[in-house]
């Protein structure tokens, strides 16, 4: 028997009492630079304590299912007091893989964890969100709910399998009625319990990885390989770390990181090559944030590189708990981008957007520089009725030291004539050539610029 496992077998005959002595879970402090005040970064260090899946199960043919063999294997691990559960080389075959306190999911060089797209592998449903409103809805591939210290890590990949995924990513008419049967049911405060969304032909795709009320997490290193829904998504968490990632997913709604109603976190050395945003911060949506009220703040990402996304950096739509100290810098974009610095809300949301930060980017080729758009609905603006009507309150943002190839436009700035944008600060933005305009401005209140330069404007 390997030690890990007679450690975990005396522990369990001794009721537990072994799993709470040495070795133990332990933290690195990170100091984070910021233009805020940004609280120290608790980096998670895991316990040297084993539980490889094959030894609970697991066979790497590729064909096998392992979702017990995972799951064993994490209970083991959690039970012991926290380490490492090892994904060796080889392709692993899944259904959902739910992470419990004190777990780090280490991927080695050359697994390949695939998952299966057959939707009944993903029932029960689990608490989760569908773009802003809480529900049950299909696991998630990778999940974990209410724990702290928790991780994955490793230089293998997550690659689930996308046939059926692929399917739902069309919105026929039984989709649209779950939509707004899931928007009603948050604008009429009916209990997330009642949410059951998980049914019939609604077809709401899961997330790939969802980390929901969770503290203290790490995900270090691995790569993706497609995804049904948002690719990874924070959700109401609090203090990690997503570092070395290398995430490529273009299918639909395929966001590279969501960070939503999570707070004092750090994104860097992260690849994204997304088919939506690459790095998103949200906030919830209308009623349902406002019963949550929790913002979003405290968020830097650094040196990311991003080949392709709608959008660089985006905040919102979702942003009705509040967003606030948020800070990118020493990002580059070798493609192409819609918009590299996108702040988007509308008349429902409510909440309010502050102290936003972009600073040293550099960037290939984008529709927009800067653009904030208080009307964005997208499908709801006719799908769902307006229930109330919360204006945003948008202050307090800086771009500063942006470079781009080409770009129809520089700076586009929609205000609500109720509530106008405030404290807008632009400086040293250079593109080498503008075919529409450098500066459209609306509904907008201490707008301050300083050094906009374009090469070449070619204006339609």
């Amino acid at each position: 028997m390997k030690p890990t496992h007679f450690l975990f077998a005396l522990c369990a005959s001794l009721g537990g009492a072994i799993a709470c002595q040495s070795p133990q879970i332990t933290y690195r402090d990170i100091t984070v630079e910021a233009p805020f005040e940004m609280p120290t970064i608790r980096e998670v260090v895991f316990p040297e304590r084993e539980f490889s899946i094959s030894d609970f199960g697991a066979v790497a043919d590729g064909q096998t299912s392992c979702t017990e063999a995972f799951a064993a294997a994490i209970e083991a691990c959690n039970r012991a007091g926290g380490g490492r559960v090892i994904v060796p080389a080889g392709e692993w075959l899944t259904g959902p893989i739910h992470l419990r306190s004190n777990v780090d999911l280490h991927l080695a060089e050359g697994s390949v964890v695939r998952f299966t797209d057959n939707p009944a592998d993903y029932l029960p449903a689990v608490m989760t969100s569908w773009e802003g409103l809480e529900c049950y809805n299909y696991s998630p591939l990778v999940y974990a709910y209410d724990c702290e210290n928790i991780a994955i890590t490793g230089s293998g990949t997550l690659s689930p399998y996308m046939d059926t995924w692929r399917e739902w990513f069309k919105r026929p008419q039984p989709h649209l009625e779950a939509l707004k049967q899931l928007y009603t049911q948050a604008s009429t405060d009916v209990p997330v319990e009642q949410r059951q969304i998980a049914v019939g032909e609604n077809h709401l795709r899961p997330h790939l990885i969802h980390l929901n009320r969770c503290r203290n997490i790490l995900l270090d290193g691995f790569r993706i390989r497609e995804s049904p829904f948002w690719t990874i998504h924070v959700y109401l968490c609090d203090n990690g770390i997503a570092r070395n990632l290398d995430v490529r997913a273009h299918g639909h709604n395929n966001d590279g990181i969501d960070l939503e109603m999570t707070r004092n976190f750090l994104v860097e050395d992260c690849t994204f090559d997304q088919g939506d945003d690459a790095v998103v911060i949200k906030a919830g949506r209308n009623r349902d944030a406002w019963r949550l009220n929790a913002p979003c703040e405290n968020i830097v990402v650094r040196n990311c590189h991003i080949i392709k996304g709608h959008t660089l950096l985006g905040i919102g739509s979702e942003i009705s708990g509040g967003i606030r100290n948020v800070y990118m810098h020493h990002c580059a974009v070798d493609d192409a981008v819609l918009r590299v610095f996108f702040i988007k809300t509308n008349h429902r949301r409510g909440g309010f957007i502050e102290n936003i930060f972009m600073e040293d980017v550099r960037v290939g080729n984008a529709l927009r520089m800067l653009e904030i758009d208080t009307d964005v609905l997208y499908q709801w603006k006719d799908l769902v009725p307006t229930y109330e009507t919360a204006v945003t309150r948008i202050e307090n943002i800086r771009m500063n030291r942006v470079e781009c190839d080409t770009t129809r436009a520089m700076i586009d700035l929609k205000g609500d004539a109720r509530l106008p944008i405030r404290h807008i600060d632009v400086r040293n933005l250079h593109a080498k050539a503008v075919t529409e305009f450098i500066e459209h401005t609306e509904h907008i209140e201490d707008l301050r610029t300083e050094n906009i330069v374009c090469d070449q404007l070619t204006e339609k």
